[in-house]
């Protein structure tokens, strides 16, 4: 026997999330029978190593980063197309497509921001903090799919396509501007940019983390 799954409830409020969902039925309704859901992760997961590779080659020359801005393209063609075109087809496989597409989530990231980091323009150890940002916000997610059942994808009306154009104009920026002085200690512009996204997630992590606690301490009192 199957184990029961409880149905979760998914919340985006993202600035793009209407455009965005016209386009992916309209990509649903006219994408090749052949192509599975599964097919379409590892195509997004493609695109992660395109973007690494593009920020890795960034060392040797500038010119590298156009591929990175083609491997954002490919990472969100294939993330958000996957879980969609289960759905539009009725072929959900609501575990292992959960726990496939998010694993894959947390790795592509990782490929992202540790490749940002990896290039000539923002130092490591600040990518790092974006990267545990990052991380911990997507830990919050998980857990309040678990506690409420409830999963949102998005916070402050962004969510993962905002960051992608976010990080697209950021990749952007490095090949028009090219390095910069550092104008904080030994952090130039991109480092800034980079590590105050990394502590602004952090910040929201510790603010959402109070608010459900509270919200769940009132649903389930103490006992005595």
């Amino acid at each position: 026997m199957k184990p029961v799954v409880s149905p979760i409830n998914r919340i985006q409020h993202n600035l793009v999330a209407r455009v965005e969902r016209r386009a992916l039925d309209w990509l649903c309704a006219h994408l090749p029978r052949q192509i599975s859901p599964d097919m379409l992760t590892a195509f997004g997961m493609f695109g992660a190593v395109l973007v690494f590779a593009g920020y890795i080659g960034s060392n040797a020359d500038r010119d590298w980063l156009w591929l990175v801005v083609a491997g954002y393209i490919v990472h969100w063609f294939g993330d958000s197309l996957d879980g969609s075109v289960a759905r539009f087809r009725k072929i959900e496989r609501p575990r292992y497509g959960y726990f496939l597409d998010h694993s894959c989530d947390g790795f592509a990231t990782t490929l992202l921001v540790v490749g940002i980091g990896l290039t000539p323009y923002v130092l490591l150890e600040v990518a790092l903090v974006a990267l545990a940002g990052y991380l911990l916000m997507s830990i919050h997610a998980f857990l309040s799919v678990k506690v409420m059942g409830e999963l949102r994808l998005s916070y402050m009306n962004a969510g993962p396509t905002e960051l992608r154009l976010v990080l697209i104009a950021l990749t952007m920026s490095m090949y028009f501007v090219g390095h910069e002085a550092p104008v904080v200690g030994y952090l130039n512009p991109f480092d800034l940019f980079v590590g105050g996204v990394g502590l602004l997630l952090i910040v929201l992590f510790a603010v959402q983390t109070a608010q459900v606690a509270r919200r769940l301490a009132a649903e389930e009192p103490p006992l005595n």
